[in-house]
């Protein structure tokens, strides 16, 4: 049976109640007067003093009941109504025993309008009332008699004390039930409250991720486009204009014009692979030191700039990202080398250390001054591939004492984006 049953159950017995309630003393009042007037009239004693307290009762009643059922929620009026209305009840039943049916109002009363453990003292003198009634004809005067009655006293108070204190623990048992009820409500509500606001803060990680998604990728895409279209284009421009400057020189003009059209071939080829994502073509058929040897060959004879390339270390697999960082770290220095150092030597040095991959770019050219803000997007990217692997980049230079680029990178398997 659900809480909400239950409750309309309770609710419902208490409303067909309460107009029992409500009369009832004054019924079992008036039947107990009637009966008690003519049972002492017939006897021939007199019945004033019982009739002016069974008035006096029910107009106690009326006035502190009927008449102002707001007082019953103040403890210690009702506390001094019971123990009036008992008192009267003792008088009564000391004068007439039949009053002792009188009792059971004396326990609703009790039992509804007094507080614990105010409850329990008050059931428990209706009780004495109720054993009193019924000990009539018993002889206080002697032991058995006076034992006799405590016995009474003792078979009415236990019961109904009994009556009352699992009323009372039931009562405490369903505040405590009704508190937690209400906690776990409560819990409830902040949990779905909780979690529209994790719902809420989840929607706002996806669209984080979703905007840092993009800026990833558009961070790649402006990498890769240095790394290929810029470079092969500024690899044509060089040779074209080599060409111009060549002259009536048939040989030099046509090795410039090759070497502009390989430029272009290449660039476009790594543009593709760019685009979607795949590794760079040296990488696709060579180890790293092979392809950054090849490279470097490359870029040697299009330039006329002779480059040592040389490997140390124990050769080993490397994860891809790693890789793809050095090979385009190498790229870019020697085009750097190229725009700017003037360099008549260059050497690319790879280095497989215990737990990290170095590459080296060195050229003898007039080098510059590092504390000036760099030009262009080349160191930038650079710096940021490497940074993308927990790498470091380190750029020594000063003018006229040539450049060195190192690169240095995480052997082991390390995330991220190429």
């Amino acid at each position: 049976m659900s809480d909400a049953m239950l409750r309309f159950l309770v609710d419902d017995r208490e409303r067909r109640l309460r107009p029992v309630v409500a009369v009832g003393p004054y019924v079992l009042l008036a039947i107990l007067t009637v009966f008690t007037t003519v049972s002492r009239y017939r006897a021939g004693r007199p019945v004033g003093v019982d009739l002016v307290l069974c008035v006096l009762i029910a107009g106690w009643i009326m006035w502190m009941v009927t008449l102002h059922p707001a007082w019953r929620d103040r403890h210690r009026l009702m506390a001094v109504f019971v123990a009036v209305l008992v008192a009267i009840m003792a008088v009564l039943v000391v004068r007439d025993p039949w009053f002792g049916f009188y009792a059971p109002v004396g326990y609703v009363y009790a039992f509804r309008l007094l507080p614990w453990p105010g409850e329990l003292l008050g059931v428990a003198a209706v009780a004495v009332v109720a054993g009193t009634a019924q000990s009539d004809g018993v002889r206080l005067r002697t032991p058995a008699g006076l034992v006799e009655y405590l016995a009474i006293i003792a078979i009415n108070v236990a019961p109904t004390c009994g009556l009352a204190w699992l009323l009372q623990r039931g009562a405490q048992y369903g505040l405590q039930r009704e508190q937690m009820l209400e906690a776990l409500r409560e819990a409830n509500r902040r949990l779905e409250a909780t979690m529209a606001e994790n719902a809420g803060l989840h929607e706002q990680l996806l669209i984080q991720a979703r905007e840092a998604g993009v800026q990833d990728e558009r961070r790649r895409m402006a990498q890769e486009i240095h790394d290929t279209l810029a470079q092969g284009l500024t690899g044509i421009i060089t040779q074209l204009h080599a060409a111009e400057q060549a002259g009536r020189d048939p040989t030099a003009w046509q090795r410039h014009l090759t070497a502009a059209t390989a430029l272009a071939r290449e660039s476009l080829s790594e543009a593709r692979r760019s685009v979607h994502a795949l590794r760079p073509e040296p990488l696709q058929t060579a180890q790293l030191g092979e392809a950054i040897a090849e490279v470097a060959r490359r870029w040697s004879a299009r330039h006329g700039i002779a480059v040592q390339t040389t490997t140390t270390g124990t050769v080993r697999p490397l994860p891809p990202p790693a890789e793809v960082a050095l090979l385009r770290v190498a790229q870019e220095g020697l085009t750097n080398v190229a725009r700017h150092a003037d360099a008549t030597r260059v050497g690319v040095t790879l280095s497989y250390l215990e737990h990290e991959v170095a590459l080296d770019v060195r050229d003898d050219g007039k080098g510059f001054d590092p504390s000036r803000p760099a030009d262009g997007f080349g160191l930038v990217a650079m710096r940021q591939r490497v940074a993308g692997l927990a790498g470091s980049l380190l750029v020594e230079s000063e003018p006229g004492a040539g450049t060195g680029i190192s690169a240095r990178v995480p052997a082991g398997r390390t995330e991220g984006c190429g």
